[in-house]
């Protein structure tokens, strides 16, 4: 289960939550926040995952990326067992701070497919909804 959202401030008031200067996660009710993360280099999309308090808090003090697995139910250090490692370059947050985008350096593949990023596939439309691989 993921921990709870102590050691951040809870959100304030709209304008402040909008237009502060505190950074105040806004957790679900399951504890998690959605965290895109992308190529600090290029800004291309490698993969999108949740992560909770303490995930948050870790790839804050140690600059490397952290996340909460739901598969595992438990936290995940990207790149422990892997090598493909992910340094923070920038953390930036939505307007209402519900949602996190994760600028990093990536040593080698994103994804646990050894691809670069996790979205290699894309949906073909109109009407056919088949995948085609992006190369």
């Amino acid at each position: 289960m993921p921990s709870d959202t102590s050691g951040f401030p809870p959100p304030g008031d709209k304008k402040s939550l909008e237009e502060g200067d505190v950074f105040t996660p806004k957790f679900g009710a399951d504890g998690l926040i959605p965290a895109i993360t992308v190529d600090s280099e290029d800004g291309a999309v490698l993969m999108f995952a949740y992560m909770n308090a303490e995930a948050l808090r870790k790839t804050l003090e140690t600059g490397e990326a952290h996340y909460w697995s739901r598969s595992r139910n438990s936290l995940w250090h990207k790149g422990e067992t892997s090598g493909h490692v992910q340094k923070l370059v920038e953390m930036i947050t939505d307007c209402d701070q519900d949602a996190i985008v994760l600028r990093v350096q990536q040593t080698r593949a994103a994804c646990h497919t050894y691809r670069r990023s996790c979205f290699y596939r894309r949906v073909e439309t109109p009407g056919g909804q088949r995948l085609s691989f992006i190369e």
